[in-house]
């Protein structure tokens, strides 16, 4: 019980720390404490910050490191608490992908450039994507498929909403608003996540196995900014993963009610 615990939590806060790096690229704060690293631009040589706008990119630095600790927590654990070659596996893999994602986040403040902002969004996903199969993987022998299916019914909502706040579709792209849109797909991803693993029943572990993908997809493509074009792409690949959700949701049901019928005949 406490590792499924420490794993769901190291997947919430591994979650939340790439929120908040958002929201510092967002706020146009991610070039600031005079684009130093580790150091910032405030007292003590800049073991502070010395405004506001340092103070967020310097928050998000001291959460990120932070993460790592939870993580080394999963990693280690998973390994004596004799868990299942898949937890093990997932856990190490977050542990050793870590320290790439915080040397990217060191060359996007010292040497910006496209190849290492593109890495720099692609590993976060990466990361949360194996926190949370860790997570899944872990309660998997404590559920059911019904469980899974629930977890697909969970993660609709969440998808419609990011919908709606799709990058320049229908409101503005604003820094609260990106961070929203993130923190919806993040949840709806974790569900689809959670339904892949938990259902027992193929055709619905593929629809949301392929609705896993694509958010993920959409989680970094929409970081950047584009032509209508590709907005109105991210949008109907939005509603492509609602689909999926939707149909492995409904034959999951089917599933368990034939085998209901099956079992009571």
């Amino acid at each position: 019980m406490r590792f499924r615990r420490l794993a769901a939590g190291t997947a919430v806060l591994v979650g939340v720390t790439m929120v908040l790096g958002i929201f510092t690229a967002a706020a146009g704060a991610g070039l600031t404490c005079q684009m130093r690293w580790p150091l910032c631009d405030g007292p003590l040589g800049g073991l502070f910050p010395a405004n506001w706008p340092s103070f967020i990119e310097w928050f998000h630095r001291l959460v990120a490191g932070a993460t790592g600790l939870p993580v080394l927590a999963t990693a280690i654990q998973s390994w004596r608490t004799d868990q299942s070659s898949r937890v093990r596996c997932a856990s190490t893999a977050v542990l050793a992908i870590l320290p790439i994602q915080v040397v990217l986040g060191a060359l996007t403040v010292t040497q910006y450039g496209i190849a290492v902002l593109f890495a720099h969004f692609a590993t976060p996903v990466l990361l949360f994507t194996l926190s949370t199969l860790t997570a899944a993987w872990a309660y998997e022998p404590r559920v059911s498929a019904v469980t899974g299916r629930r977890a697909a019914l969970l993660a609709l909502p969440f998808l419609a909403l990011a919908t709606l706040l799709s990058p320049r579709f229908l409101v503005t792209f604003t820094a609260p608003i990106q961070v929203v849109y993130n923190g919806l797909l993040l949840a709806a991803l974790a569900g689809l996540l959670a339904a892949a693993v938990w259902m027992d029943d193929e055709r619905a572990t593929q629809f949301a196995t392929a609705g896993s993908l694509l958010s993920a997809a959409i989680l970094i493509v929409g970081r950047r900014a584009y032509g209508d074009a590709v907005v109105y792409l991210i949008v109907v690949g939005l509603v492509v993963v609602f689909g999926c959700t939707l149909l492995a949701a409904r034959v999951g049901d089917t599933s368990s009610v034939s085998r209901r019928l099956t079992e009571t005949s």
